[in-house]
């Protein structure tokens, strides 16, 4: 599990901001550089921040050969509701989202059906967020 820490800061507004985490099945250098990636980009000019349903060109294989070159910005699903808002004092918080290996196809299949539908996919077909090697659902 690989999270980001400060990006809520950084980009924060009124003293709300969001944090990434990837989910990968090992330890690697790639997926550090992919939430680092992903945390400077939605940390930069306001019309960049990155949020729930957003796609992420990956801009090669995921991990190995992975079909998963994309991500989509999502709620952390499998962690439960309390895992998404990490609050403190003064009521400050960072909504923690996760970026989602995808497919080219599955991306397509977002932006033609919605979010919802794509994750209703998910669920149907059981898929293992955390496998490289996962078939693509769409």
């Amino acid at each position: 599990m690989y999270v980001t820490s400060g990006c809520w800061e950084a980009a924060q507004h009124d003293g709300h901001g969001v944090e990434f985490f990837l989910a990968a099945p090992r330890d690697e250098w790639l997926n550090l550089e992919s939430l680092t990636m992903n945390a400077y980009y939605h940390c930069g000019p306001a019309h960049q921040r990155l949020d729930v349903g957003h796609t992420v060109p990956i801009g090669r294989p995921w991990l190995d050969d992975s079909a998963c070159d994309h991500y989509v910005v999502s709620q952390p699903y499998p962690l439960g509701p309390e895992f998404e808002i990490c609050e403190w004092n003064g009521g400050s918080h960072a909504r923690i989202l996760w970026l989602l290996p995808i497919t080219e196809a599955e991306k397509v299949f977002r932006r033609e059906n919605g979010l919802e539908a794509l994750e209703a996919r998910f669920e149907e077909h059981e898929i293992d967020p955390a496998d490289p090697k996962r078939a693509s659902v769409a």
